[in-house]
């Protein structure tokens, strides 16, 4: 029996993402990104990452053509940014706060995370590609709660308190 594309999409939901923006520069020298929500750590040796975007993006040929990216772990009070880099068109940088890598990779303030990582491979995965990062380098700078996305909608992860003792 076909799977209809909705139920799949509503059921898949329920399963929690984080929510990362992915960054580059392009051979022109123009800044990109895009919000991904399917990024999962693949290998320790060599260390790989993986990611899955839309075979219709507009920020992924640019991002393929750098050869060079940056994953952005964005916190939980970042959803702006993951709204913002999700949009289609235009310069997705306007109005945000991000420095340069030593590599010359864009870094957005405030992730919980970054990896840099060289293009390792993309592959066929239906409607979308299977990209695959080899992790040059990583850095944790912030201990915010990562932002998630569960059910359609952007959610903040909430730890119980402690009890004091």
């Amino acid at each position: 029996m076909p799977i209809d594309p909705q139920t799949f999409r509503t059921i898949m939901g329920h399963y929690p993402t984080g929510v990362c923006v992915v960054t580059a520069v392009t051979p022109e020298g123009t800044a990109v990104g895009m919000t991904v929500g399917t990024f999962t750590s693949v290998s320790l040796d060599p260390p790989l990452i993986g990611f899955f975007p839309d075979r219709r993006s507009t920020s992924w040929p640019g991002i393929a053509a750098a050869g060079r990216f940056c994953v952005n772990v964005l916190a939980d009070d970042q959803e702006h940014l993951g709204r913002q880099f999700a949009s289609k068109g235009g310069d997705k940088f306007v109005g945000v706060a991000h420095r340069v890598s030593d590599s010359g990779l864009p870094l957005l303030d405030g992730a919980v995370a970054w990896i840099e990582c060289s293009l390792y491979s993309v592959g066929d995965a239906g409607d979308h590609v299977l990209v695959l990062g080899e992790v040059e380098t990583l850095s944790a700078e912030h201990t915010a709660s990562p932002l998630v996305f569960h059910k359609g909608a952007f959610r903040q992860v909430a730890y119980p308190v402690p009890a004091v003792a």
